[in-house]
């Protein structure tokens, strides 16, 4: 393929150890780019279907396999979600810490519903991002990865109060679990994975040899990769523990373009799609993130001039953005620099991903606004 489009002039300044760059329509896919490596010690290309660690792009699937027990009456948006997952039954926020530092803790207003969950605004926290958290967890004991101890936590603020990115939609993933019976692979693989031909995307309990790894970049520009898995837990990481491939991804993204529908294959209904793409949060702003842990993730927010919303798994702009996304597009990230958008007015959408951390690096954010530019262009 030729190197001489803009998302390749791009990644050429963007110092990535590998990129993958797809711009599709409801119909298939309008542009295919993979550059660089996926693997530098071994020299290893990046292949358009090279499978890597989509992080929290996993929230999307999981999040739309939760419509669709809601659709079947399996699970219900404003219920109680103490019911199913007995760890947010009765739930506790946290106060602050005595001069002991020992957390203080107080009962929340209100429960937690599966809405709060899909919406971020259950009150849970990540670690990684909120300095709390990590206070909280340094005065308990800091819980083994991949634990479902790492998702348990007081809330930071009563439910419905605020946006706090964090790790809800693992107890999404842990709620389809207990309404269904299945773990979360399984049933995530039968009723959408397998329907849309994602056949590359799945849990993994190890990284497969032919897949990406993650790098570092040391402050002279040198790449490294590091051993870094965010799967193989102790139960389906719903908030980010899937693997998968761009064009798998791809599919997804036509999907929610399609109105939950891909080449005859219905997975969602129009109803579901469109609750999914509206603004739950309102008058609340999602979408910016801080940071406790910097190596991991740098400060973020896609659109600093905008009152951006969430829907049931998606951040959502409501004005134009500045590389041509129509107002009202769905969009999110992983942690290790990858990101999508899905347009439903312009019938455009696009998959980005590399594998470098920390989150919010700039050259990859130019790389998939010059995709988007091409997209749009």
């Amino acid at each position: 393929m030729s190197q001489t489009t803009p998302f390749a002039a791009a990644f050429a300044q963007a110092q990535l150890p590998g990129a993958v760059g797809l711009i599709v329509d409801r119909d298939g896919i309008r542009h295919a780019e993979a550059l660089g490596h996926a693997n530098v010690a071994s020299g290893a290309p990046m292949q358009l279907d090279t499978v890597c660690q989509i992080a929290s792009m996993t929230k999307a699937l999981v999040s739309a396999g939760a419509m669709q027990l809601v659709e079947q009456g399996r699970l219900d948006l404003d219920a109680d979600v103490g019911a199913l997952l007995p760890e947010l039954a009765k739930p506790q926020v946290l106060t602050g810490f005595d001069a002991a530092g020992k957390p203080q803790l107080r009962p929340a207003k209100r429960a937690v519903t599966l809405r709060h969950l899909l919406t971020h605004t259950a009150g849970l926290g990540y670690f990684f991002i909120h300095p709390e958290v990590l206070r909280y967890f340094g005065a308990v004991g800091m819980p083994a990865p991949g634990s479902r101890a790492s998702v348990t936590m007081p809330l930071m603020f009563d439910p419905g109060e605020r946006w706090e990115y964090s790790v809800a939609t693992d107890w999404v993933g842990l709620a389809i679990e207990a309404a269904t019976g299945e773990r979360l692979n399984d049933y995530l693989t039968a009723n959408l994975f397998a329907p849309l031909g994602m056949t590359k995307t799945a849990f993994r309990d190890k990284l497969p040899d032919d897949a990406a790894r993650v790098h570092v970049r040391s402050a002279e520009g040198a790449l490294s990769k590091v051993d870094v898995y965010l799967g193989g837990g102790e139960f389906d990481g719903g908030g980010g523990g899937i693997t998968s491939t761009a064009p798998d991804y791809a599919q997804f993204v036509r999907m929610v373009l399609g109105g939950g529908e891909l080449d005859g294959q219905r997975v969602l209904s129009r109803a579901s799609i469109a609750e999914m793409s509206r603004d739950q949060v309102h008058p609340l702003r999602a979408g910016h993130m801080g940071t406790a842990m910097p190596q991991l993730a740098q400060p973020y927010d896609t659109f600093p001039d905008q009152h951006t919303g969430w829907g049931l798994g998606f951040l959502i702009n409501p004005e134009k953005g500045p590389n041509g996304r129509s107002p009202g597009s769905l969009a999110w990230a992983g942690i290790f620099n990858s990101y999508y958008w899905i347009d439903p007015t312009a019938g455009l959408g696009g998959v980005f991903i590399s594998q470098l951390q920390p989150f919010g690096d700039a050259g990859a954010l130019a790389c998939f606004g010059a995709l988007e530019t091409m997209a749009y262009g």
